[in-house]
């Protein structure tokens, strides 16, 4: 079995089928980028695998574990749905970081909330091991300290990762769009993801912009993480990808390497579709 898998996902809006039996295999460490017009059923299927969406049939595996199963869906609990979707780690196009807060306490926030559950859990584990109360006041009081410490420290390295070191401080308000969108990336691995979602990542930054962050991604596939990008990016697709995908009408019209997608397209729709793209470019 492939590392991430997906089985017959459909998904349907107002009697529109936006999703007709989407099929997926990623190996572990590759980098699949998914290309089609707008309303092909792309972002959707993106949104589906990161729980944003429910799908309406369909299965899902990672790394050998069923992740969602539509049968089971209305079985699953809010907390199982919050632990499936730790699996993955989602970069939107625009952004969405918090206002209020500053470039590491965007970056450490959901980690920090995440610890919530893990004191719950270690509080009641000392219970039932008979700990007195304030042997388990301090056992619980320096494994947050040590947490809080790990998670700084993680924040502070993905931070020089993305290059901002010298805006840790700065606000959402006082960055390009760019830094912005780094400080996202940086924010989706802060919590370990198995795989990497990024939707349409340069589609909201000025063409000038648009580098840094793609320099970014390049430099995560240089560390073979797994990463599904949705882009309107065709260079960078061609470049980044292990394997591209096609998609059109809400199914999966044409998949293969680089070479196999942009120099010798099989599918029609494929032919028409980069045809617009070159015409659209060199306008």
């Amino acid at each position: 079995m492939s590392f991430f898998e997906v089985k017959g996902y459909t998904k349907e809006f107002d009697d529109v089928q936006v999703l007709k039996g989407i099929d997926l295999q990623i190996n572990k460490g590759e980098a699949i980028t998914i290309i089609g017009s707008s309303g092909s059923g792309k972002t959707t299927l993106l949104r589906c695998i990161n729980f944003l969406e429910t799908p309406d049939n369909g299965e899902m595996f990672v790394d050998g574990e069923e992740i969602y199963n539509s049968k089971l869906a209305n079985e699953y609990t809010d907390e199982q749905l919050r632990k499936k979707r730790l699996n993955f780690g989602l970069v939107f196009q625009s952004f969405n970081l918090f206002p209020q807060y500053n470039v590491i306490d965007n970056i450490t926030l959901a980690p920090k909330m995440l610890l919530e559950d893990k004191v719950k859990a270690l509080k009641k584990e000392l219970r039932k091991q008979g700990k007195k109360f304030f042997e388990r006041k301090a056992l619980v009081k320096e494994f947050i300290n040590k947490q809080k410490e790990e998670i700084e420290k993680d924040g502070l390295a993905l931070i020089e990762k993305i290059g901002l070191t010298e805006k840790i401080k700065s606000y959402p308000c006082e960055l390009s769009g760019g830094q912005c969108q780094r400080v996202a990336i940086a924010r989706a691995l802060a919590l370990k993801p198995k795989i990497l979602c990024f939707d349409e990542p340069t589609s909201a930054l000025d063409p000038e912009l648009t580098g840094e962050v793609l320099k970014v991604i390049r430099a995560l596939k240089e560390e073979d993480r797994t990463m599904i990008i949705v882009t309107h990016e065709m260079g960078f697709a061609k470049h980044v990808s292990d394997k591209v995908i096609f998609m059109a009408d809400g199914v999966i019209e044409e998949a293969g390497t680089p070479e196999e997608i942009f120099d010798n397209p099989k599918s029609e729709k494929l032919k028409s579709f980069l045809s617009n793209v070159d015409n659209k470019e060199g306008a």
